[in-house]
């Protein structure tokens, strides 16, 4: 197995982020409603991730995609903060560290965009990736903030940058 390697995203990968993002959802069994699921930007995520204080990554290992994740402007929200979007790894990328590699990239990309937080929102039986979240540092909040559209997402977590 050869080391994977963190990338942003290309044009060409829109297809293949998109089926992986999809895959891995139904996989975990998330609502296909409410979540990033039904998220128009899925299909375009190369574009999506083309504006300001926007980036999108992926890991790519032996040509194939096994994971992503992003950092943009918290959707209609008034302050300085930023939201870890479509984070998500296929099951052959987890438990090596890429997740953890990755965040990291995201929290430092927002920190070059000036964002002073990072929020985030996830399902109750994600631990591993709460495990995670809590390990960079952080934190459960009561409710959510802007509203991304993920209504069916119930924890919310957010962390100072």
């Amino acid at each position: 197995m050869s080391t994977p390697v963190i990338r942003p995203i290309e044009k060409k990968d829109n297809p293949h982020i998109a089926n992986l993002i999809r895959s891995v959802l139904e996989d975990l069994g998330v609502p296909k409603v409410g979540t990033a699921y039904a998220d128009k930007a899925l299909d375009a995520m190369f574009e999506t991730y083309q504006n300001e204080r926007m980036a999108y990554f992926v890991v790519e290992e032996n040509g194939i995609l096994i994971g992503g994740a992003g950092v943009a402007p918290l959707d209609n929200y008034d302050g300085n903060v930023c939201e870890l979007q479509k984070m998500y790894f296929l099951p052959e990328a987890r438990g090596r560290g890429v997740g953890d590699a990755m965040i990291k990239l995201c929290l430092t990309k927002a920190r070059t965009f000036r964002f002073e937080q990072c929020y985030l929102e996830t399902m109750p039986y994600m631990t591993a990736a709460q495990k995670l979240y809590e390990r960079v540092g952080f934190r459960y909040i009561d409710g959510p903030m802007g509203d991304t559209g993920h209504y069916s997402c119930p924890v919310h977590m957010i962390k100072d940058l």
